[in-house]
C-alpha cells in the first residue's frame, strides 16, 4: 500500500552515545524522506558526538569512538539536516519519546531553531503496541515475515520501521492512511512537551504527567509550590520540557 501524503514525511532513527536525553549525543542518523509522488530519498550519516560513546551503547549499535572520530560534528550538519526536515511530517519507532526529543536537543545545542510544532508525528511503535505489543524485531517478523538481522543499526531500523508501517496499513483496514490521523492514533497522550512530562487534559489544560504531582494541573502546582519550578529548571530535564514549564509560569504573572 502507498502512503496517502499531502506533504513529505521523514522516517528516521538515531544511534546515540547513551539514553540520557540531556547529556548524550547522536552518533548516527538515518533518514528516508518519502515524497507525495512516492519518490523515496535515503541518507545515513555518522556523527562525531565529541564525547565518549558508552560501552553499553557500543554493545547495542557496534559504533565506537574510533568509528566516528573523523566524522563531522552535529553542529556541522545541523543546518542541512534541518533543511531536509523542513516542511515534513515525521515518523519513527519510539520516536515521540526518544528520537524527536534527542534531535531537538541537538538542534538547540547547535543553535539551529527548528520548529517541530509544524510537523505531525507518527510513532510506529505506538501503533504496534496498540495492535500487537512487542518490539521492532518482533514487529518486523510479525508484519513482514522477515528477520531483522542488523537490529540497532540506524539504517536497518529505519528501513524496518518504514516497512512495518506499510504492512500495518495493509493489515488493518481500520488504520487510517492519512498522516494527520496516523499521528493522532500513534500518540499515547496529547503531549505539551516532547517527552510527555506535561500533557493536555480534555479541557486543553496542561497537566503534570510524572512524579508526586502526576495528574495535577501545572498552573496550580506552580502557583502553590514555586520551588517545584526551580527544581525543574535545575533538574535533568530537556530544554523543551523546561521551556514548556517556563511558558506556564510566565502566564501566571499576567
Amino acid at each position: 500500500m502507498k502512503l496517502s501524503l499531502k506533504k513529505p514525511i521523514i522516517f528516521f532513527d538515531l544511534e546515540t552515545t547513551g539514553l540520557n536525553l540531556t547529556h548524550d549525543r547522536i552518533v548516527e542518523i538515518s533518514v528516508i524522506k518519502v515524497m507525495p509522488n512516492g519518490e523515496e530519498i535515503r541518507k545515513t550519516r555518522r556523527v562525531n558526538p565529541e564525547i565518549h560513546i558508552s560501552e553499553e551503547a557500543t554493545a547495542t549499535h557496534h559504533i565506537t569512538d574510533d568509528d566516528v572520530k573523523n566524522e563531522p560534528t552535529f553542529r556541522q550538519i545541523a543546518k542541512s539536516l534541518a533543511q531536509m526536515f523542513t516542511g515534513c511530517d515525521i515518523a519513527g519507532f519510539n520516536s515521540n519519546r526518544f528520537d524527536i526529543p534527542m534531535l531537538d536537543q541537538e538542534f538547540q545545542r547547535a543553535d539551529v531553531d527548528f520548529d517541530f510544532s509544524k510537523a505531525r508525528f507518527v510513532d510506529v511503535q505506538t501503533i504496534f503496541h496498540k495492535k500487537e505489543p512487542r518490539n521492532l524485531i518482533a514487529a518486523y517478523k510479525f508484519y513482514c515475515d522477515k528477520d531483522l538481522t542488523q537490529a540497532h543499526s540506524a539504517n536497518a531500523d529505519t528501513e524496518a520501521t518504514y516497512e512495518v508501517l506499510m504492512a500495518q496499513l495493509d493489515r488493518y483496514e481500520d488504520l487510517p492512511n492519512e498522516i494527520e490521523k496516523l499521528a493522532e492514533f500513534s500518540s499515547q497522550h496529547k503531549n505539551v512537551d516532547f517527552m510527555g512530562r506535561l500533557i493536555y487534559d480534555e479541557q486543553n489544560r496542561e497537566v503534570i504527567n510524572f512524579g508526586k504531582h502526576k495528574g495535577k494541573l501545572a498552573e496550580e502546582v506552580l502557583r502553590v509550590e514555586p520551588s517545584f519550578y526551580d527544581w525543574i529548571m535545575k533538574g535533568d530535564f530537556t530544554k523543551n520540557t523546561k521551556d514548556c514549564f517556563t511558558r506556564i509560569k510566565l502566564r501566571l504573572k499576567k
